[in-house]
């Protein structure tokens, strides 16, 4: 499909291929096979290229848009965005490309997007993030990668989204948070990591999120968590969903979100639906219904040891002492029958 220019062919094209509205503003080619090169006209503001059998970005298509301010290509088969694919493109508000097979971002994928507000990357193949990716997105304020396959993440990687509001990586194959991760994301609201591998999670990883109000963490595979790894969120109200992990109920567990339920600005809305998976015997147990039994049996488990290590030394001690009687007593029979011998 070839796009031209011209108004009456332009319109034709609209008429029977494309869905435009109010002129060439809204541009809706989602469907259509657009495989050839493309141009439309530079008045183009949102264009829809969605489900369109495209293999990669049309780069020279979009050169021409400098009003184009939101860019749909979801659903197609483009595997990489290359290094400045989008620099022409200032204006550009929304850029929607997920459901693709994207592995890779070029280094200088941000290019020229300096407007850019909301990007969505979900349901692609990516398996690696990079300050490179990010350092033009000035003024990204959501960010999703749903879905991907992101095992690593370079420290500091979302450092230039310094008014970002919401990051949703949930469904990926994160294992470890460690600290500087989510560095000057001093805005951010929502931070999503439901889905993921996590086992671990650095107790200053939180501290630059000033702003945040949710935080998931739903089904992971959290075993136990430190105090102060929440401590560090300061701000009123934070909403922290932990349900669905692997948690081992023991007496540090429960004293930990003991602490935590006494700290009013965090909320754990999903409290009562925590489960423990270990010990064997408290296994899909509510971690509501056993928190406050979980100090007091490993208060009695000690006591019965104590008792237990008390009593077999007592009885150590008793046994020893009869042991050196029946030694004594023998002796002196013996010395008893020398004398009778004698006697005789």
């Amino acid at each position: 499909i070839h796009f031209s220019f011209g108004d009456s062919e332009f319109h034709y094209l609209c008429q029977k291929i494309c869905l435009c509205k109010e002129g060439a503003k809204f541009v809706n080619c989602s469907g259509v096979n657009v495989t050839d090169n493309l141009i439309f006209p530079p008045e183009t503001e949102h264009l829809d290229l969605s489900i369109s059998n495209l293999y990669s970005v049309p780069h020279k298509a979009l050169r021409s848009l400098w009003k184009l301010q939101v860019l749909l290509l979801s659903g197609n088969y483009i595997t990489e965005v290359g290094d400045r694919a989008f620099s022409s493109l200032e204006r550009l508000q929304k850029l929607d490309i997920h459901r693709n097979e994207i592995t890779v971002l070029g280094s200088s994928f941000s290019t020229g997007l300096s407007s850019l507000r909301e990007l969505n990357l979900s349901y692609n193949r990516l398996q690696e993030l990079y300050y490179r990716n990010f350092q033009h997105f000035e003024n990204l304020q959501k960010l999703s990668f749903q879905n991907n396959n992101i095992s690593s993440i370079e420290m500091g990687a979302f450092r230039s989204l310094t008014r970002l509001r919401q990051l949703h990586l949930q469904n990926n194959h994160l294992l470890n948070l460690h600290n500087g991760v989510f560095s000057m994301l001093q805005h951010l609201e929502v931070l999503n990591l439901e889905g993921n591998r996590i086992k671990m999670i650095a107790p200053g990883v939180f501290t630059s999120l000033n702003s945040l109000t949710v935080l998931n963490l739903v089904h992971n595979e959290i075993e136990h968590i430190r105090f102060k790894t929440f401590l560090t969120i300061q701000t009123p109200g934070t909403h922290i969903l932990l349900s669905d992990n692997l948690w081992f109920c023991d007496c540090d567990l429960q004293r930990v979100f003991a602490k935590l339920h006494s700290v009013k600005r965090l909320i754990l809305d999903d409290y009562n639906n925590m489960t423990c998976m270990e010990p064997q015997v408290l296994r899909n147990l509510s971690l509501s219904a056993v928190d406050t039994q979980l100090c007091i049996a490993e208060t009695v488990t000690v006591l019965v040891i104590t008792f237990t290590v008390f009593i077999t030394v007592v009885a150590a001690i008793v046994m020893a002492e009869r042991n050196r009687k029946k030694r004594t007593g023998k002796h002196w029979s013996e010395d008893s029958d020398i004398s009778y011998e004698s006697q005789d």
